[in-house]
């Protein structure tokens, strides 16, 4: 079976659905989590690469000591066509290290239920409006020169993008749950049901778009 190496910025923004959907179609997950005290890797040594979202900004490095090896691990990847994946935070950070730019936001947070428009449908995402569950205060604001835009919401432009052949980042969270987003709600002292009670609604066709979003993922993986 493929692998994928999986670094998760915070024990509140885990792997979702992915623990789930990943292994069903062929790719296990090795969990790394630094701010727990694990090392992270000086190299992608696995089929795939994953980075999960978190609090913290993208340029964070003082504060968070293992974003500059992040980063680096996103650049390898890059650079040798491995399979990747950025979600929210994890997208940021590999704009920055493919030579784009984060931002604070200037149309304020998207948070829970919320809808981004396919324009440019590949490997991962058909054309179309689907519905997302986001959590993001900062965004893309500069792509790489490289990059494709796949997709964008209403208040910010860059939601999904490409950067090269292989590498994705989704500002949205294509692996959330309705207890995820309660648990995000509640680690910041939101009132939660206003933002879960959507998302719990509309969780039947947010499982079957992120399912697919991982199997398309893993079939890239393992072929």
């Amino acid at each position: 079976m493929a692998s994928a190496l999986v670094i998760q910025h915070a024990a509140v923004e885990g792997v979702g659905r992915f623990a789930d959907w990943l292994p069903a179609h062929g790719v296990d997950l090795r969990i790394v989590r630094p701010y727990d005290a694990d090392s992270v890797p000086g190299e992608v040594d696995t089929d795939a690469l994953i980075v999960m979202g978190g609090p913290m900004g993208a340029y964070d490095d003082a504060a968070v000591p293992w974003l500059p090896a992040t980063k680096a691990l996103l650049a390898d990847a890059v650079e040798r066509g491995i399979p990747t994946l950025g979600v929210c935070l994890g997208a940021q950070l590999l704009a920055v290290a493919a030579g784009g730019k984060v931002e604070r936001g200037e149309a304020g947070p998207e948070l829970g239920l919320d809808s981004v428009e396919i324009h440019t449908p590949d490997a991962l995402f058909d054309m179309g409006a689907i519905p997302v569950v986001q959590w993001h205060y900062d965004t893309v604001t500069e792509l790489p020169r490289d990059a494709v835009l796949l997709g964008s919401s209403r208040r910010y432009a860059t939601q999904a993008f490409r950067v090269g052949t292989a590498a994705w980042g989704v500002q949205f969270h294509v692996e959330a749950t309705a207890r995820m987003v309660s648990d995000w709600a509640s680690s910041e002292r939101l009132d939660p049901a206003g933002l879960v009670d959507p998302v719990t609604a509309a969780e039947d066709r947010l499982s079957a778009i992120g399912e697919q979003v991982a199997r398309r993922f893993a079939a890239r993986v393992t072929s």
